[in-house]
């Protein structure tokens, strides 16, 4: 399949290496290719230079927002939250009518320092904001609720034995990620939420998530739902 994976933080570089191991065509989406390629610094969450982890990634290609998205069959929002209007304009609506757009990002707020806040939540959400404005895409959101290793290893913890989400509004999308989700990166336990709105729940989830992240200290750790 063709995947296009916009963002080439700790997020895209993750799901974009594994998914470009399991197989598939991958392209990851920037402003500015060559920057990108030539960057030899790495940001608060990165543990190599985006230059050395294309060096082990030879095959997944770097291109503009708008290629990245044009050639795509399904789409991955890995973008940081604040970002991720401006990069889908980028990319262009016309290149996600009908698509299938995996949404990972976070509504996080730095404008105040550590811990971050959200700028939006409780009667909107970042993943409900994206449907709306791309009404064309087919928007789920997932996987927002783990660190970047075990969105795709679920194994990193408690053996794989934990939860993950999903929410949008077209169901077939949400089988077409699930199943992804499931044969794809090992998740046993995925729990449909609902529609877009329910992005809400686990986009608001992120400053627990985070406070637990202070108090472990390590990021290594999820929820399982039990009834």
């Amino acid at each position: 399949m063709r995947i296009g994976v916009l963002g080439t933080g700790t997020v895209g570089r993750t799901v974009g290496g594994k998914l470009a191991g399991l197989g598939h065509d991958v392209a990851i989406g920037t402003r500015d290719p060559a920057a990108t390629i030539a960057r030899t610094e790495t940001g608060p969450m990165e543990q190599e230079t985006f230059a050395a982890w294309h060096a082990r990634n030879p095959d997944v290609r770097i291109v503009p927002y708008v290629e990245a998205a044009a050639g795509a069959e399904l789409l991955v929002n890995a973008t940081n939250g604040a970002g991720s209007m401006e990069a889908l304009d980028a990319a262009g609506a016309e290149n996600l009518e009908g698509k299938v757009l995996i949404d990972i990002s976070n509504p996080l707020d730095f404008s105040q320092g550590m811990p971050p806040s959200l700028f939006v939540s409780n009667t909107d959400s970042l993943g409900e904001q994206i449907q709306r404005a791309f009404p064309g895409a087919k928007v789920v959101k997932t996987l927002n609720t783990v660190t970047a290793s075990v969105m795709v290893d679920p194994s990193l913890v408690a053996g794989g034995e934990h939860t993950v989400f999903v929410s949008g509004d077209d169901a077939g999308a949400k089988e077409a990620v699930t199943a992804l989700l499931r044969d794809g990166f090992g998740w046993r336990h995925v729990v449909d939420l609902g529609d877009i709105a329910t992005s809400r729940g686990v986009e608001m989830y992120l400053p627990l998530w985070l406070r637990l992240f202070g108090a472990l200290g390590t990021p290594f750790y999820n929820v399982r739902v039990v009834t």
